[in-house]
This record gives C-alpha cells, structure tokens and sequence, in this order.
C-alpha cells in the first residue's frame, strides 16, 4: 500500500487499548484505509475488532481506557481532539453503524427526527430541509414507505428496517469513512445478504471508505477490498480480500477456515475447530499469543512474538512458520474456492 497516512482516509498507528490499566484489548495495532476501500475485520469475540473500530471515534469510555498510538481519520490526529473537535468529527468525517440498532437510536423519539437532529447538529439547515434529505436517505436504503417510517419509532419497525434506518442515519452527514460493527449480527440470513450488498453498493456509490466488523468469513469476502485478522488485540494477517481466502499464511486464519460450515462439507464431516479458546488480555502468554491453540507451534513460539513477514506483494503474516501454514493449507484449498468465492 503507497498511500501516506496523511492521504489514507484512516491511518492507525501502534495503537493500544488498556481497560482498566490491566485488560490490553488492542495491542500495536497498525491498519491503513485507503480512500474509497472497504477492509473487514475478522476473529473471535474478544479480538480486539469493536474495540479498534470504536477507538476511531474515541467512543471506549474515557474515565477506564487508556489509548495509545497515533489515530488519522482524513488526516485529523483524533488523540489531539477536543470535546468539540470530536462532535465535529463524529457523523460528519466519520459514521458508525452500530451492531444493535434497537439499542443504538433513541425509543422515545421517532426514527426520522433522531437523522434530522443529527443533519443540523452538523448543518444550518431547516428542519424540513434535514427531513426531506431524511426521506431521501430512507428511499435509498430502499425502506418500504418511507414518509410513513420516518414518523415510526424504533421498536415499531422490524429488525431488517431499524438497521436500514442505522444507515440512513450514518450517512445523514455524507460522511467520508463508515465504520460497521458486525451489522448483520442479528438478522436472519435473507435479511443480512440484502443488507450486505446494500452496503456495498452504498460504498461503491458514494465513494465511501469502510471499515467491516464480523465474524463471518463470507460477509468479510462479500463487502471488502482487503481482509485484516485479528487475535488477542492484535492483526496476524493482512491482504486482499482474495490472497487472505485463498493464500492463508498464519494458522490462526486457516483455523476460521476450516471451522466454518458451508455447502461443500459433506453431511456427516466434523468441523475442524480451534482448540482452546483465547488468552486472558490481562495475563498475556509470552511469545505468539496464538501457540498455545497452534497445530504449528515450536518451541520458540512460545517465546518470542513473531514479527511480520511479508508473503506477497500487499499480504503480511505475523508467524514464523508462514511457509509451513501455507502448506498446510494446500489440502483445504479447493473446498474453500468452493464455498467463499
């Protein structure tokens, strides 16, 4: 990636996260977003993923985080923010999409004026200008009747709706970066495919640069350009979206693969799943935090932190036996072309 992190549309730095002064939830995390690109983040609850998204807008609580490292959102040093620089740049430079929408917007106002408060908290605009532009966002995200949604409150519209609405909502601004907390969590699977290929089309449309949060291995191959893997609040593995799927180099990633179920296992396989479970944020293991559940693991996994290896142009693996994983991988290959691409 050549773009400097004054150009990026997000440039993270050495970022740390500690709850508590003991709970290191993100550890030396280094990400850039390039203007226009969409990057998924993917691992195990607990990786560290909402965490760095939310560490964006400095939305972790501020009295028991502490935060390190250098974070540029469209070039802005969001560290060096005040109160009010914040509010300027939350909805307008950078959006969220929140995982529970039922939680997230406000019960006791409708749906539309919550967008509306929000487009002239950042805009001298009347209030039937902000509410046509309101109708506008509902149209686009394709919601049913939309001047009847807009007087709707939040728990009178459906699951697939509300997060429509925690769309329109984000964009309200024209935001330049959209950031998406696992927002097809709680829908049911007809519902998350048309929201996902909503959101990649919005992304497409309006230029937007997306940061994607999931577990989910086929969503994060649906909506995003490039693919960064998380474990124990750090990324063990970066690159395209493609060269991720099909050239796995750091076991953690070929674990996710094997552990997720699809059409091409047949009816009686057992899942490969990842031993163990992961490691307790305030009592790091020394060396790879992932070897103690590593098919691969040597000796001085167990010792020394793996740096980062470069496997190909734009593709990076924190592992010292990258060529061994990749191998391993060799056998799985076809199943997955199968089933991810």
């Amino acid at each position: 990636m050549t773009t400097s992190v004054n150009e990026a549309a997000v440039a993270i730095r050495g970022l740390k996260v500690v709850f508590g002064g003991v709970v290191e939830a993100v550890d030396g995390v280094d990400l850039t977003l390039e203007r226009g690109q969409a990057v998924a983040l993917i691992g195990e609850s607990g990786s560290g993923k909402s965490v760095t998204l939310r560490a964006i807008m400095r939305l972790n609580p501020e009295r028991k985080t502490k935060i390190g490292g250098q974070i540029l959102v469209a070039g802005q040093d969001v560290m060096a923010l005040s109160a009010k620089g914040l509010r300027a740049l939350r909805g307008r430079a950078v959006a969220m999409i929140f995982q529970e929408p039922l939680l997230a917007l406000d019960p006791v106002y409708t749906v539309g004026s919550q967008i509306t408060e929000a487009i002239r908290q950042h805009e001298k605009i009347s209030a039937a200008d902000a509410r046509k532009r309101a109708l506008q966002l509902f149209e686009r995200v394709r919601i049913p009747s939309p001047e009847r949604r807009l007087d709707a409150y939040p728990h009178e519209m459906s699951g697939g709706m509300r997060q429509r609405a925690m769309i329109a909502l984000a964009l309200a601004c024209r935001p330049q970066v959209l950031l998406a907390d696992e927002p097809t969590t709680a829908l049911d699977a007809t519902v998350q495919i048309q929201i996902l290929l909503l959101l990649r089309e919005l992304q497409a449309e309006l230029g937007l640069s997306t940061i994607f949060v999931t577990h989910d291995l086929g969503a994060a191959v649906e909506v995003a350009d490039r693919i960064a893997v998380m474990y124990a609040g750090r990324i063990v593995e970066e690159g395209s979206a493609r060269d991720v799927v099909l050239n796995p180099h750091h076991p953690y990633t070929i674990g996710l693969m094997r552990s997720r179920a699809d059409g091409a296992l047949s009816k009686g396989t057992r899942l490969k799943t990842i031993p163990g479970s992961p490691p307790d944020l305030a009592n790091r293991p020394p060396g790879c935090p992932f070897a103690p559940r590593c098919f691969l693991a040597e000796d001085r996994c167990r010792v020394d932190a793996p740096a980062y290896v470069a496997v190909e142009p734009g593709h990076r693996a924190a592992c010292w036996r990258t060529d061994a994983a990749h191998a391993a991988f060799a056998g799985d290959k076809a199943r997955v072309l199968e089933a991810a691409v």
